[in-house]
């Protein structure tokens, strides 16, 4: 597969981080080792168109063989994109060749930072965001021991200065075209505090004049302060829009994830897991005077479906009972598959009269469905439903009963002295919730299972409330 800048945009990026074979992903890492060799390469190019100007501030015995290492370097790299471009490589030879390119690429920004001045802006982008981009694209192993490589690279070239080794320097300081010689053991920072002293004279009052801008622009602090810009912004700046991406990636990953981890496959509805965490979130975010409705649906001789027509009938009948669910039940509604042939509805905010409506609409509405099987058959189904409703003054007697035994329950604690220890008290009680609400639910579903049972008892295709069994009980006693 081609390995083009075209491709760094939000959707090829993604296929490369996610689709992408190793081979395909170390050549886009050659390939951002090629931009950042090019810009140094046209720095260099720069600097040699101007040479009657900026000859004063480079060292030109060092500059040549420089520039002919950064060509050999881009042509290296250039040839390694290709390679792992146009060959699929086998993994065993793709790490050896990873192993050549990362130990080059890091000899060669361990260069560039010394020779050209190890500024904390250089240094800073070169270790941890050309790590950090690495990693997304080669062997983590690899990128982590050339992060370490560079770490010693960075102190070393602090400390030797001050222990007589001399470090090759391609910069000169200069006030206007006087040079100074800079070959000591001055370090980054102290030339940094020269440089500042030699331009001083030229601001007045903290401000400089047009007149005094153009020596400025000679003197070799603006020179290299600004070749240090241009070494490390272009490459901070595309590092952040790497990681932008990944970050916008890895959230559209993550929302599709939850989407998959939620969602039955063969219906399109939500899954059993989801629909009893959000009707236990439901529990706990009751207000006010809101009544709460579970009705537990089970399709009608389902397994005479498959046995008779075979499964592919029967995952036609289970998807399009699931349409019917959704077209015929608020937007409020959490509709799920709970298993096999049977749904979980859970109402929100809904009385028993409404939800007794809504069940009966549903039933009818899958009744009156012929579902098409082939040419020939066009299959009929019905469904049992058991529906059950607690009232906001029954949820709260409840919460309050399984909160007392789960309270009892605990050991008894030390007196809270401490701030912390009460908010150890309050994700404990926030953590008992969390089990009332568990309780709740699956006392509120079995209630509805009995009802279930109560029509499919009664000859099928039929509802039976729960609380209507209740009331009718309470009324015999």
């Amino acid at each position: 597969m081609a390995v083009t800048i075209s491709r760094l945009g939000y959707k090829r990026l993604s296929r490369i981080i996610f689709e992408w074979q190793a081979a395909d992903r170390a050549a886009m890492l050659a390939l951002f080792m090629v931009m950042d060799v090019s810009l140094h390469w046209l720095w260099f190019l720069f600097v040699w168109l101007r040479r009657g100007v900026y000859e004063a501030y480079v060292d030109m015995a060092l500059f040549y063989p420089l520039w002919l290492g950064v060509s050999i370097a881009g042509l290296f790299f250039w040839w390694m994109m290709s390679r792992l471009t146009r060959s699929k490589v086998q993994d065993a030879y793709l790490y050896k060749w990873q192993i050549v390119m990362i130990t080059i690429y890091s000899i060669y920004i361990a260069i560039v930072v010394v020779v050209m001045g190890h500024s904390s802006l250089v240094s800073g982008v070169s270790l941890v965001g050309g790590a950090m981009l690495g990693m997304m694209l080669a062997r983590r192993r690899y990128m982590w021991k050339a992060f370490l490589f560079h770490i010693i690279v960075i102190l070393a070239a602090t400390l030797l200065p001050y222990l007589g080794f001399y470090l090759p320097d391609l910069r000169k300081m200069t006030l206007a075209a006087i040079p100074i010689d800079t070959y000591s053991y001055l370090t980054y920072s102290e030339m940094t505090t020269v440089e500042n002293a030699l331009v001083a004279p030229i601001f007045h009052d903290g401000a400089i004049d047009w007149n005094n801008l153009h020596q400025l622009r000679l003197s070799s602090s603006f020179f290299w302060r600004s070749t240090h810009m241009y070494l490390a912004l272009p490459k901070a700046i595309f590092i952040v829009y790497m990681f932008r991406t990944l970050l916008l990636i890895i959230d559209k990953s993550k929302a599709e994830i939850l989407n998959h981890a939620n969602q039955d496959e063969l219906t399109q509805l939500k899954n059993r897991r989801y629909g009893l965490s959000r009707m236990q979130q439901v529990i706990v975010a009751v207000k006010d005077k809101q009544d709460f409705s579970v009705i537990l649906l089970d399709l009608d001789w389902f397994k005479d479906v498959n046995d008779n027509y075979g499964h592919e009938a029967g995952d036609q009948v289970l998807r399009e009972v699931a349409q019917t669910l959704k077209s015929a039940l608020p937007a409020s509604a959490i509709i799920s598959r709970y298993g096999g042939e049977e749904f979980l509805i859970v109402l929100p905010n809904t009385n028993h009269d409404q939800a007794l409506i809504m069940a009966e609409h549903i039933r009818q509405s899958i009744a009156k469905q012929e579902i098409k099987v082939d040419e020939e058959v066009n299959l009929g189904v019905s469904a049992s439903l058991g529906l059950y409703t607690l009232t906001f003054n029954e949820l709260n007697r409840l919460k309050e009963d399984y909160l007392a035994v789960a309270q009892s329950n605990t050991s008894p604690t030390t007196p809270r002295r401490f701030r912390i220890r009460h908010t150890k008290s309050k994700i404990k009680k926030v953590a008992q919730l969390e089990d009332v609400a568990r309780t709740i639910c699956q006392h509120t579903i079995t209630t509805a299972d009995k009802a279930l049972y109560k029509a499919k008892d009664q000859g099928r295709n039929r509802t039976v409330s729960a609380n209507e069994i209740f009331s009718k009980e309470h009324m015999i006693v």
